[in-house]
């Protein structure tokens, strides 16, 4: 990606804030105008109060006819306090206004990374896993408001201080503001060298951070595993070295900075250098005065450090940029699966179900599904069962249109799925999975995740229906007791019913159980069944089991092989042929 595109997106990403911004600019302007009065009172002091020369025909109307030096005196000092109040006023309100809007664009660009982030297809997180995208969120998005507020506006403001003192400069003393200027085209040569070399530099370091990142996500996602094991020291040295790789490349780039930094600083000293030397020349040949030599010599001083801050600002301009332009080709992934633009709204499915010669693959793996039919009336209860690898979970996830079919068609009470509004399609669905996944809140906002205006009476209804109630009830805080991260707080069993109860409240036409209970007790998976059986009536059920018990109340069985459907079974073919091996 382009640097200009990049600059240009960020400022338009901005456009909300844009008339703050203006007020930002306003106040910048402000600056620039006390910056080119500031040198004023010093020649004022110098050549009117010391040296008895007539004052700037503007103050003239103030100074006093029989002591005009100590007028002059009075006025360059009170000149100077108004300069330097206005300049202290004009500070603190940009500083305030800054901060606020920079905090809000790092905010709402946050929130908008996080939104996308959630629409992106499951093949994206599939294949680059969640770590990347937690590190453009939390540590790329708060360089937009570095390179909006920190980057453009003091640039732009670099510039027109520029040609200010350039102005100025030129009617004092034209020679002068060439020998100065002659180091412009040195300075403009070694901020492209720089630029380019530290964005290149800048975007490998943010992947070598991010990779340690993933490290540290790893190491807490799966605490429990490295502990059974005993692997924390390896853990610890894959950090490390995957972190001192990052350093290693921090610590070049920041050598690299500052060997241009102090290069560019080496410049502006020899054209300073120049500058004194050919004016203080000029003096003595009375082509200036001692106070219009100190004027001048604050312009350059001045005019030197715009065109610093332009050689300066591009270097960190270009690692602001590196992490913006990971930002922007996260954001440029195209969400989910593509809606269509006539899609048509669902408000409660019957709960048909046919497959239609559907054939899926995962890019370019073996692992998917080939040619699958089937039909599945209202209600119906269906057990899918097969090996590890057969495609069970993956026929689910078409189902609920996490991915679309490479072939074929999946239709919905008679309507290809892809004709429906992908919101309304995934509410007729309601999920209980293998290992339930629980928010770090409280029982009662977990039960109505699905359901978020449910009442009180209707999540206890709920939490009774999956046999949660009575468990809840023991607990401190009751429905407003914490499960923790993950539901650490509770027991397996108990994480299963309260994924029970959301499913039971969210009162979806169709059922979705992937091994509810396999990872339960004996007894803990009685309470889970029983409560199940409540939740399969009048909806259509597709339960992927290992255990032949659950599968007993199905009407139709589905065997799955390496993705082919190789067997349907109804309750006839059971009663003379053999139960699915599983």
């Amino acid at each position: 990606m382009k640097r200009s595109s990049v600059i240009l997106r960020s400022f338009i990403e901005s456009r909300r804030w844009w008339p703050h911004l203006l007020v930002i600019s306003a106040l910048n302007l402000i600056s620039l105008v006390l910056a080119l009065a500031y040198p004023l009172p010093m020649k004022i002091a110098v050549d009117s109060a010391l040296e008895n020369q007539p004052l700037p025909r503007f103050f003239s109307a103030f100074s006093s006819r029989t002591d005009s030096g100590f007028s002059a005196l009075g006025i360059a000092v009170g000149l100077l306090l108004v300069i330097a109040l206005v300049a202290a006023f004009q500070g603190l309100a940009s500083w305030l206004l800054q901060t606020y809007i920079g905090e809000k664009l790092v905010w709402d660009f946050r929130a908008k990374l996080l939104n996308h982030v959630q629409r992106l297809p499951l093949a994206f997180h599939d294949h680059y896993g969640a770590a990347d995208s937690v590190y453009c969120i939390q540590h790329d998005a708060p360089s937009i408001q570095y390179v909006v507020l920190q980057g453009i506006l003091p640039l732009a403001l670099a510039v027109f201080t520029l040609a200010g003192m350039i102005f100025i400069t030129v009617r004092i003393d034209p020679t002068i503001c060439l020998i100065a200027l002659a180091i412009t085209p040195i300075l403009f040569v070694l901020s492209m060298a720089s630029s380019r070399v530290v964005r290149l530099r800048s975007r490998h370091i943010k992947e070598l951070d991010s990779t340690a990142m993933s490290v540290v996500q790893e190491v807490l996602g799966f605490i429990r595993t490295i502990k059974a094991f005993g692997q924390e020291h390896r853990e610890y040295e894959r950090f490390v070295r995957h972190s001192s790789k990052r350093l290693a490349g921090q610590i070049r780039l920041s050598r690299l900075q500052a060997t241009f930094s102090t290069l560019i600083g080496l410049v502006v000293a020899g054209g300073t250098a120049a500058t004194l030397y050919v004016g203080v020349l000029h003096v003595r040949a009375g082509r200036l005065s001692i106070g219009s030599l100190l004027v001048v010599m604050a312009y350059i001083v001045q005019m030197y450090q715009p065109l610093q801050a332009l050689s300066t600002k591009t270097s960190d301009l270009q690692t602001w940029l590196a992490s913006l332009e990971r930002t922007f080709r996260l954001l440029d992934q195209p969400p989910e699966i593509a809606e269509s633009p006539s899609a048509i709204s669902l408000e409660h499915a019957q709960g048909t179900v046919e497959f239609r010669d559907v054939s899926f693959r995962y890019g370019n793996s073996y692992h998917g599904l080939q040619n699958i039919s089937f039909s599945i009336s209202a209600g119906s209860r269906v057990g899918i069962v097969g090996g590890t690898g057969a495609g069970k979970t993956t026929l689910l996830n078409l189902i609920m249109r996490f991915y679309d079919p490479d072939e074929g068609q999946i239709l919905l009470d008679g309507i290809d799925i892809r004709e429906y509004r992908i919101a309304d399609l995934r509410r007729q669905f309601a999920t209980v999975l293998q290992e339930p996944v629980l928010l770090d809140a409280s029982i009662a906002e977990n039960i109505a995740y699905g359901k978020h205006t449910a009442s009180d009476e209707e999540i206890v209804a709920a939490a009774r229906s999956a046999c949660a109630h009575e468990f809840i009830c023991t607990l401190p805080e009751q429905y407003d007791s914490g499960v923790g991260e993950r539901g650490a707080r509770l027991s397996g069993g108990e994480r299963q019913r309260i994924s029970l109860a959301r499913a039971f409240l969210r009162d979806s036409p169709i059922l979705i159980l992937d091994e509810p209970t396999s990872s339960v007790d004996t007894i803990t998976e009685d309470s889970i069944l029983t409560a199940t059986e409540l939740l399969m009536q009048k909806r259509t059920t597709f339960m992927i089991a290992h255990r032949l018990n659950t599968l007993r109340s199905c009407d139709t069985i589905l065997v799955l092989e390496r993705g082919k459907l190789v067997e349907v079974q109804t309750p006839k073919d059971r009663m003379v042929g053999p139960v699915p091996q599983l």
